[in-house]
């Protein structure tokens, strides 16, 4: 595994809890037939949505009376396997560390044989929605980072 930020793929891929399916549509492939490679930025949005509403953070997010908003500050993947129309692939999403404000986040496909197809990782920050400077996490959106992070 070369993604720098994997140590021990085994203990790494073991505290993955939440997945999503998807499934590889057409139009999300090039002229060779496989997965484009700006399309797993959309699967990594897309289970990192479902993750942060599986633990109960986004509804206040989509208030749109509400203070805060999350925002990707990096994001990065590492392809491993050729990914093709029609696959079905689950997407993990696990915490990997919190900040004041940010907090990690990791990902990985498998595809229907459990085979790792990408990994990838990322920051989100959360900031202001009016004056856009970061705002620190409170006790009770970190207690449910940890509570996930710790099943």
């Amino acid at each position: 595994m070369r993604a720098t930020y994997i140590k021990d793929l085994s203990k790494w891929t073991s505290e993955f809890t939440f997945s999503v399916p998807v499934s590889v549509r057409f139009s999300e492939t090039d002229m060779f037939g496989h997965l484009n490679n700006t399309v797993t930025f959309a699967y990594f949005e897309y289970a990192r949505i479902e993750y942060l509403k599986h633990i109960n953070l986004m509804n206040s997010w989509l208030d749109s009376a509400g203070d805060t908003i999350p925002v990707v500050a990096d994001l990065q993947c590492d392809y491993l396997k050729q990914v093709f129309f029609d696959e079905a692939l689950a997407i993990f999403v696990k915490v990997n560390t919190i900040g004041k404000s940010s907090v990690d986040i990791h990902y990985m496909a498998k595809n229907e044989k459990g085979d790792i197809v990408f990994t990838g990782r990322g920051s989100i920050v959360q900031i202001g929605r009016q004056t856009g400077k970061s705002v620190s996490w409170t006790e009770e959106e970190k207690a449910q980072f940890v509570n996930e992070k710790i099943k």
